[in-house]
């Protein structure tokens, strides 16, 4: 390994312990929360929103602080989902045995076995959507470490030699 290359990816690294140490108090909140509250959205933001987080700092309340305030939960947490994370959807929000099933998608179009969803699961639709929404930032920060990668590694090909398997006797 290249000198110049170790003190960068030790750097990812305490960056991924740092990410995975408060997505993981930020799930745990989420977690015990029973009803999603202003101060838990403000929470999430805070500490998983940074587009947000650089569109509050401009003083300007935008869309998503607007349906906190309305109390549409549901629309506010699948607005910071889209606006924090664009290249992801929702792939199905179930509702079953009391509880509330979330699943955020990278590739919809790949059978639901194959693909590397987020997940959540909680009682009240919006946590669980928020759940949902910091597991995906959670893979996303292992994946910028290099650390813990759940996706199938690129591979560069080999040089293809054929040759004749026919049997001319």
């Amino acid at each position: 390994m290249r000198e110049g290359l170790r003190p960068r990816m030790a750097l990812m690294v305490l960056l991924a312990r740092e990410y995975e140490e408060t997505f993981g108090r930020l799930t745990d909140q989420l977690c015990a929360a029973s009803a999603p509250t202003p101060q838990l959205f403000s929470r999430v933001v805070t500490d998983a929103c940074s587009r947000i987080e650089t569109l509050n700092k401009s003083g300007k309340p935008t869309p998503i602080d607007q349906l906190i305030r309305a109390g549409a939960w549901t629309d506010a947490s699948l607005a910071i989902v889209e606006f924090e994370l664009p290249m992801w959807t929702l792939r199905r929000l179930i509702f079953d045995a009391g509880e509330w099933f979330c699943s955020l998608s990278r590739h919809p179009n790949v059978p639901i076995e194959f693909d590397d969803t987020a997940d959540g699961r909680h009682e009240a639709r919006a946590i669980t959507i928020l759940l949902s929404f910091v597991e995906a930032k959670r893979q996303l920060a292992a994946v910028t470490a290099g650390i813990n990668q759940t996706s199938v590694p690129r591979i560069r090909s080999k040089p293809i030699y054929p040759f004749c398997c026919d049997n001319f006797r």
